[in-house]
């Protein structure tokens, strides 16, 4: 796994091995970034974090900063200090459903990306915390199992599959 484009472009990513993590392969951030184009200067925001790799592709791409959140911030830890970009990340240990209630924080784009067994657990959470974590035209982005994607009220921009893996864009009316 690598950073595929930007500033740290072909830099490999660290990933734990085994079913614990399973982070967004190369090819699929290739075709989502495609996707939301430019995200120089955007404020991001990456739920469920694992490896940090959405965060960290949207930093290489010129992102002005990232918060990286997870139960198990060891492998965005390592991730982040292993291409010096700590100055523009910070990563925070905690349930993303927790944080999105505390955190007075908003942002340009969200990255979701809850384990799949467990992602329609939190979608009605999800749905009403996440429109106030966004800016003005923010975009939360969802990744979720092909066929059983994860659906929040939200308004849709965009729907794609890339083998077993579903991206839905949305975007919050203001």
């Amino acid at each position: 796994m690598r950073i595929v484009a930007g500033e740290l472009g072909g830099r490999r990513l660290a990933a734990p091995r085994g079913d614990g993590v399973r982070p967004t392969t190369d090819r699929v951030r290739e075709a989502l970034f495609s996707i939301l184009g430019d995200v120089s200067g955007l404020s991001v925001l990456d739920l469920f974090a694992g490896t940090g790799a959405l965060g960290l592709e949207a930093i290489s791409r010129g992102a002005a900063g990232a918060t990286l959140v997870d139960v198990d911030v060891g492998p965005a830890e390592a991730n982040v200090e292993a291409l010096g970009v700590s100055d523009r990340c910070e990563v925070v240990r905690g349930d993303a459903i927790r944080f999105l209630g505390r955190d007075p924080g908003s942002y340009d784009l969200v990255f979701c990306d809850p384990p799949y067994r467990l992602a329609r657990r939190f979608a009605s959470e999800l749905e009403e915390l996440l429109p106030d974590r966004l800016r003005a035209g923010g975009r939360v982005i969802v990744e979720s199992r092909a066929g059983d994607a994860l659906e929040l009220g939200l308004p849709l921009l965009d729907s794609r599959e890339y083998g077993s893996t579903a991206i839905r864009i949305h975007g919050v009316e203001r």
